[in-house]
């Protein structure tokens, strides 16, 4: 499709609605939802095209038309129909976790277990200290903290350490595919950080949480958040193992279309974020690992699938994304916003320069795979949560500077992963060429052997 016609049935598509938005306005919400999600989806599939015409990942597209025609920018969606899609979001995200998840063989990664530890240890200790330690040190002039005792600034910037340590495998995971580089060794890796990463994050705020506790002032910090954390990621954990594991016995029984019993569980993961506040990606995850690991010949049959669905279920949580993102937040804390993300950055280049010193380490992974890294989704956004429950004073701010930031690196991620994939000739099919590796991601991702010497051929 070429771009200028692209555009038109854009802005053609945006006059529609919002003849309909206002024609809508007083349905039901469930009908105005409904509209409103076809829409996002029609929208979600053209921006695609226009942006792979420029180079840029699909999901890039789908991301920023949601912004636009979302309530940040154009509003022809309301932000209660956005509410209403919630579920939609997360059954979506956990369906792609659960892709995520099923191309780890824990057997597989045996070789590369070293390498893949020093990796996950870069890619989180650099990120976590240089932010703790800056934030502490400027926290009497932090807008957050200002005002409070420094044991409360020193509460906040381990919270905000914990945050500068996550990256989203669900995003790696939807811009792997896209440009089929699951194949690639360095990919491979860097989702397997991304994985180690969300679940890692998750239990670290509950140790720094309950570190903190005895620094700040009276009635300041609810230590209770500490077990909600650490009671949601393993909750969260064994709920996708269980699933999994159930899966991978009805998986021999139907001889068809396993597709119905996929959907089903990443629907149960949506609803258990709705009922219980678990989170959708670390059950998609546990799930997916569960499955290729109890019933790796099923893995096969189910990959294809998933193939065939995820254009689908990719465009409706980007597009869904997209419209309910915050940067407009960032408009009173865009100098700290600088500091944060640079600091991120720079620290997750080291950390995997750090990592690259380890002999099975390519030296291309070392150098570009902080790219791949830069991603926040959904654990990121749900650190954001925790934050305001774990402040009553003033969480509201703090989540709100965490929930702007993740938006932030949500754009820039695919984009930054994307450029990482060209510069090393990691784009191997989808919109970058034809090859379609069935190689499962995590075997061999990282480690020197023969076959490439110093690994920079076939490495990120």
């Amino acid at each position: 499709m070429r771009p200028q016609r692209s555009v038109a049935m854009l802005f053609a598509l945006s006059v529609t609605m919002a003849l309909l938005h206002r024609l809508t306005a007083r349905a039901p919400l469930e009908g105005r939802a409904t509209l409103a999600f076809g829409f996002l989806l029609l929208a979600a599939f053209v921006a695609g095209e226009v942006a792979q015409r420029a180079r840029l990942p699909r999901v890039t597209g789908s991301l920023l038309v949601g912004f636009v025609v979302g309530p940040p920018w154009l509003g022809l969606v309301r932000r209660e129909e956005l509410e209403a899609l919630r579920f939609l979001e997360d059954a979506a995200v956990a369906l792609i976790a659960f892709t995520a998840g099923l191309q780890v063989r824990l057997g597989a990664l045996a070789p590369s277990r070293a390498a893949l530890a020093r990796l996950a240890t870069g890619a989180v200790t650099f990120p976590f200290v240089a932010l703790t330690l800056v934030m502490v040190s400027v926290s009497p002039w932090f807008p957050l903290t200002v005002h409070h005792s420094f044991g409360d600034g020193v509460a906040v910037a381990l919270v905000l350490g914990a945050w500068a340590a996550i990256s989203s495998p669900v995003v790696t995971m939807a811009v792997l595919e896209e440009y089929e580089a699951g194949g690639e060794p360095a990919p491979r890796a860097l989702l397997d950080v991304a994985i180690i990463q969300d679940v890692a994050v998750m239990i670290l705020l509950a140790l720094v949480l309950a570190a903190g506790k005895p620094l700040t002032s009276p009635g300041a910090l609810n230590l209770k958040v500490a077990g909600i954390a650490m009671a949601g990621a393993v909750g969260s954990l064994a709920a996708g193992a269980l699933s999994g594991f159930a899966l991978s016995r009805y998986l021999p029984v139907v001889r068809r279309g396993p597709w119905p019993l996929v959907a089903a569980l990443a629907f149960v993961a949506a609803a258990a974020a709705y009922l219980v506040q678990l989170e959708p990606v670390l059950v998609g995850l546990a799930a997916g690992v569960s499955v290729a690991n109890i019933a790796p010949g099923e893995t096969d049959r189910l990959r294809p699938e998933l193939k065939r669905a995820a254009p689908l279920v990719t465009a409706a949580f980007f597009v869904l994304a997209g419209a309910g993102l915050r940067i407009g937040l960032l408009a009173d804390v865009w100098p700290w916003m600088l500091l944060l993300a640079g600091l991120r950055v720079v620290s997750l280049r080291y950390g995997l320069r750090w990592a690259g010193h380890h002999a099975d380490v390519t030296p291309a992974l070392a150098r570009d795979g902080w790219l791949g890294l830069i991603s926040q989704a959904g654990t990121a956004l749900a650190l954001g949560h925790l934050a305001r429950r774990a402040f009553p004073e003033w969480g509201v701010s703090l989540e709100a500077l965490i929930v702007a930031m993740v938006s932030a690196h949500l754009v820039a991620g695919p984009i930054c992963l994307r450029a990482a994939l060209a510069r090393t000739g990691g784009i191997t099919g989808g919109s970058g060429g034809s090859r379609d590796s069935k190689a499962p991601i995590g075997t061999g991702a990282v480690v020197n052997s023969g076959r490439g010497g110093g690994g920079g051929s076939g490495g990120l």
